[in-house]
């Protein structure tokens, strides 16, 4: 006879359930992104995302973000791992000295959501111009992206 105890699902087992299961649902959301560009790519939460799976050691939320890192890359035709880089060399060089400096919350989120999708886009012409790559298109809609995700990180 099983005890209620041992019947219960592991919360590790949750846990991971939960991170393939958002994984799935933001493969889908990217792919739409791809047609509908009124639908933001959530560059700037995957950066929050990377960045936060880092300062907790969270390995499962740290290959889950990558993995869509890649996924985003692809769907928009940037080098691969090029984010996942860009992500890590900015949180060694920028986000730990920003983080004894900066308290405030909402302008710790509006200067990583503006790192991400700026930094990024001159990261990745400085790739391009370095290893003779076509360059990344600029679009106005990266200004839309950035408020549409600041505001969703101060709800959340």
């Amino acid at each position: 006879m099983q005890t209620l105890s041992s019947m219960q699902r592991n919360s590790t087992y949750q846990k991971y359930l939960n991170i393939v299961l958002v994984l799935a649902i933001f493969l889908v959301y990217e792919s739409l992104s791809g047609i509908y560009l009124f639908l933001p790519p959530f560059f700037g939460v995957m950066f929050v995302l990377f960045i936060n799976a880092i300062k907790n050691e969270d390995s499962a939320t740290l290959f889950a973000t990558s993995f869509a890192l890649m996924f985003f890359e692809a769907q928009k035709g940037y080098v691969l791992f090029s984010s996942i880089v860009y992500f890590t060399l900015l949180y060694k060089l920028v986000i730990l000295k920003m983080d004894k400096y900066v308290q405030c919350v909402a302008c710790t989120k509006i200067i990583m959501i503006l790192l991400a999708y700026v930094g990024y886009y001159f990261f990745s012409y400085t790739l391009a111009e370095t290893f003779l790559l076509i360059e990344p298109a600029f679009s106005w809609y990266v200004v839309y992206y950035i408020a549409v995700e600041f505001f969703l990180l101060l709800i959340f």
